[in-house]
């Protein structure tokens, strides 16, 4: 089964809904579990697009 590519639109908004949960005082193994994505894989995500709004995440992939 190949993987799914994410478009930065949806990383952006996973990482967001990722964060509220974390500032609301969940863990960061159940954020990762409601946004469907291994713990590394969010890591990285924050790493690349940590601080990005949607527009500046397209227009860093073009």
């Amino acid at each position: 089964m190949p993987a799914k590519k994410h478009k930065p639109e949806e990383i952006i908004g996973k990482l967001r809904e990722a964060e509220i949960m974390l500032g609301q005082g969940g863990t960061t193994a159940e954020a990762c579990r409601r946004i469907a994505v291994s713990e590394q894989t969010y890591y990285r995500w924050r790493k690349e697009y940590g601080g990005l709004k949607t527009d500046q995440a397209r227009r860093m992939k073009d």
